[in-house]
């Protein structure tokens, strides 16, 4: 057996280490215990070496103790230890992880929060998961840390609570804005940021931990948003439209010329971080209504397409709508920039070959229907008819993900 015990916020119990031929783990780990004499012991670093010298012990029956961080089993080293040794092969003793350790000391519940390692990642999916939900934990890591996070958030109004070097003497946790995250050196002591909208921190009654579960309803009735003389885009088109921007948790998307919102509100509900561009005054107002009314988070920018998109972070996915001259333009802009997939609804036919060339000329490839549907409606004598709605093109563009440099799938 391997015997993997957790540090959790302090030293692990000596008696595990009692008879140990092979010890693991990290120098901080090693230092804080007292080691049996003739025990060999393996500075954690590159991983193989390191499996290979256990196989060697476990082969001759030896015994092995890896020492690990609060939970070995919870973003931890056990994954690798069960899968190359099998999980029967281990006995894991955790403590208490460094993420139940952070919530604890800002005296909040966690069974809602959603915890994301930026450890070795992209911190990109970290920043949208921040800006989708309202108590996030983020395991950090060198170049994604506090002031990389804090300076990524500095446009939403969160709380970072930076908790450092956890159940030491040295133990710090500080409340801090994104702007003062990002102004500081936090150095390496960092254990865990957490990521909160305090007007939203403590929720409802929870039934199943992790995050809020998907939607139930989704291309929700017009009736559901605010809008202006029927500028909406309808269910039928929301619906074939969310389809095909596949908007999820770690995501960022842009609604371009957003109107009332209802696509970046839909999305949001579907766990993506939206920003929203819109240029009229009333509708970012709508926007934001719409927005508060359905629970979510979406960020709003007053501002005309393209120049509005200059200083927003490269999207996963897009969407466009609206028309007017300038429709390829925005289009092509986006279509550079888009990670994965863009969406393009238009009632205007002449501006369909130019925003497919727009699409195919970014190394897209291009699809489209035209949607035109007829609902029920009553008549007078308890009958119904068929309405006819306004008929809609709808392109998308779906890139190769090995054709654009960075997209993680």
């Amino acid at each position: 057996m391997i015997t993997v015990v957790g540090t959790g916020t302090g030293a692990p119990p000596q008696e595990f280490l009692a008879g140990a031929e092979l010890v693991v783990g990290g120098r901080r780990h090693l230092d804080a215990v007292r080691l049996p004499e003739a025990a060999e012991r393996i500075v954690l670093g590159p991983l193989a070496p390191a499996l290979d010298t256990m196989a060697e012990y476990l082969e001759k029956e030896r015994r092995v103790v890896v020492l690990a961080s609060g939970d070995p089993g919870f973003f931890g080293i056990v994954r690798v230890l069960a899968e190359r040794f099998g999980p029967a092969a281990l006995d894991v003793r955790p403590q208490v992880s460094s993420v139940a350790a952070a919530f604890a000391r800002a005296g909040l519940p966690w069974d809602d929060a959603v915890v994301v390692s930026a450890h070795g990642r992209d911190l990109r999916t970290a920043v949208n998961v921040c800006r989708a939900r309202p108590k996030v934990a983020v395991l950090t890591g060198p170049g994604a840390g506090p002031a990389e996070l804090g300076a990524a958030l500095t446009a939403h109004t969160r709380l970072l609570v930076v908790a450092s070097a956890l159940g030491t003497d040295d133990e710090r946790v500080e409340r801090v804005t994104p702007a003062e995250a990002a102004a500081r050196d936090w150095g390496t002591a960092v254990s865990v940021v957490l990521c909160l909208d305090e007007s939203r921190a403590l929720g409802a009654v929870r039934t199943v931990a992790g995050p809020a579960a998907s939607p139930a309803r989704w291309a929700l009735e017009e009736g559901e948003f605010t809008h202006r003389d029927s500028m909406i885009t309808k269910f039928e088109v929301r619906a074939l439209a969310l389809a095909r921007l596949g908007p999820r948790l770690g995501d960022l998307v842009w609604d371009v010329g957003a109107g009332s919102g209802s696509v970046a509100v839909e999305c949001a509900r579907l766990g993506a971080a939206v920003v929203a561009v819109e240029k009229a005054p009333d509708g970012v107002e709508r926007i934001r209504a719409n927005a508060a009314a359905h629970g979510v988070d979406v960020r709003t920018v007053h501002g005309s397409a393209p120049d509005a998109l200059t200083e927003l972070d490269d999207p996963d996915a897009v969407f466009v709508g609206g028309g007017g001259r300038e429709l390829p333009d925005i289009v092509a802009v986006c279509a550079r920039r888009a990670r994965r997939s863009v969406v393009v609804a238009m009632a205007a036919l002449d501006r369909v070959p130019a925003v497919r060339a727009a699409l195919t000329d970014a190394g897209f490839g291009c699809d489209g229907v035209l949607l035109q549907s007829s609902r029920l409606a009553p008549l007078p004598g308890d009958v119904t008819r068929l309405a006819a709605t306004n008929p809609v093109f709808l392109l998308w563009g779906a890139r190769n993900p090995v054709s654009h440099e960075g997209v993680a799938q």
